[in-house]
Parts: C-alpha cells; sequence; structure tokens
C-alpha cells in the first residue's frame, strides 16, 4: 500500500497531467468542492467552477500549454510544488516559459482545501511583450 506522501505525490503528478490534458474538470477535482485557490494575492477562486474557469482560460489563451513538475515537498497534509509553465499565447504568438508554485493543505480525503498560488507576475508580461 503507498504510503500519505506516495498517495499525495500521485495527486500532484495527476494534476499536472491534467493541466497537460487541458483537463479543467481534472484540475478542479484535485480540489475540494468548497477550496479555496488565490493566485499572487489576487481575487480567491472559490470552488470547482472557478478552478475550472481559471484553467479553461489558460488553455484558451496558450492553447499548447505545457506544465512541467519541477520539485515537490510533502509534510502531513501539506504540500508545495514548484512547477514551469511553457506556451505560446494565442492572439500575439509570444512563447512564455515562467515558474511558480502551489501550496496546498489538504483534508483527510487528500483533497486540497486550500492553495495559494505563486509566479513573477513581471516576469510573465515581460515574456508577452518582448
Amino acid at each position: 500500500m503507498p504510503s500519505q506522501v506516495e498517495k499525495i505525490q500521485n495527486i500532484i503528478n495527476a494534476h499536472i497531467n491534467a493541466w497537460c490534458r487541458k483537463s479543467a474538470e481534472g484540475v478542479a477535482n484535485t480540489y475540494t468542492k468548497d477550496a479555496c485557490f488565490i493566485i499572487n494575492h489576487g481575487e480567491p477562486m472559490n470552488g470547482h467552477q472557478d478552478i475550472a474557469d481559471m484553467v479553461n482560460g489558460f488553455c484558451d489563451e496558450f492553447p499548447d500549454v505545457v506544465l512541467r513538475l519541477d520539485h515537490s515537498f510533502i509534510a502531513g497534509l501539506h504540500a508545495v510544488y514548484v512547477w514551469t509553465f511553457l506556451g505560446t499565447q494565442v492572439g500575439t504568438g509570444k512563447y512564455v516559459e515562467f515558474q511558480g508554485w502551489e501550496e496546498w493543505e489538504l483534508d483527510e480525503n487528500l483533497k486540497v482545501t486550500s492553495s495559494l498560488g505563486w509566479y513573477d507576475a513581471e516576469d510573465y508580461e515581460r515574456q508577452l511583450q518582448a
């Protein structure tokens, strides 16, 4: 039987794979129904629909999106995973490659209850303008 750390690592891998498949439902299903997800101190996304809408927005804007898992750290019901986002913006044809991370709090069913996401927004914007 896999350890809890292995189970959480499998959830992170499935989450990354859902992004690469452009499966907004697959990404949203990583979270509890009432999960809160905040990126760079922005407006909270609450629940599956908000999270799926965010994923769909990125996938529409970057139809060739690839999310690569760089590192993960797991302690109890807490996880951090570091990622690299790669893709070409559909409107401008600009290629971007930037890193970020998510900090997850999971419940006893290993669903994400809250997530704080971070990336360098200035670098992202610079790449889109270059």
